[in-house]
């Protein structure tokens, strides 16, 4: 069930909207853990390694930030993909680092070409004192209204939860 999961949503065949998902436990070491008002099909929390993560359709963009020097490449899982995943249905998401920082995320950020949840830099994986393993990466260089304070303020790094309240 997974499987093909991943495999509709890789090819773009899932209808618009919350569905009942199927979210398999992790074999390896859980690197993000979704929770709240989703539908992980037999939990109501879905948890990820990193392997799971890869499999999800990627996304990839070269950005600035306000963190780093020059442009990088950032890959990873679009925000909206991996809310479809876990069929969320809120409207704020509060995401959480590994030392318990957390902020406020619309929603309704979570568009096609928004935000993803990088898990690589510059082709290649981010330790924790590199931002890692999780970071939620908007495509700053691409809109204006990606440059603002609120926004900088959502790009969380090391990334290991996320809540859909509300």
């Amino acid at each position: 069930m997974r499987f093909a999961r991943l495999l509709m949503l890789a090819l773009g065949f899932l209808a618009a909207g919350p569905a009942a998902a199927d979210v398999a436990p992790p074999a390896g070491a859980v690197v993000l853990t979704v929770s709240g008002r989703i539908d992980a099909g037999t939990s109501d929390v879905a948890r990820f390694d990193m392997e799971m993560l890869r499999a999800l359709p990627a996304r990839e963009f070269t950005t600035s930030t306000i963190w780093t020097e020059g442009a990088h490449r950032f890959r990873g899982v679009p925000l909206a993909t991996l809310l479809d995943a876990v069929a969320a249905d809120g409207t704020v998401l509060k995401a959480t680092a590994l030392n318990d920082y957390s902020i406020e995320i619309p929603i309704a950020d979570a568009v096609p070409e928004g935000p993803i949840i990088a898990y690589e830099f510059d082709g290649r994986e981010m330790s924790v004192r590199e931002k890692g393993p999780l970071w939620i990466v908007y495509p700053f260089d691409a809109d204006a209204d990606y440059r603002t304070e609120s926004v900088y303020s959502r790009s969380i790094w090391q990334l290991d939860r996320i809540e859909v309240v509300k």
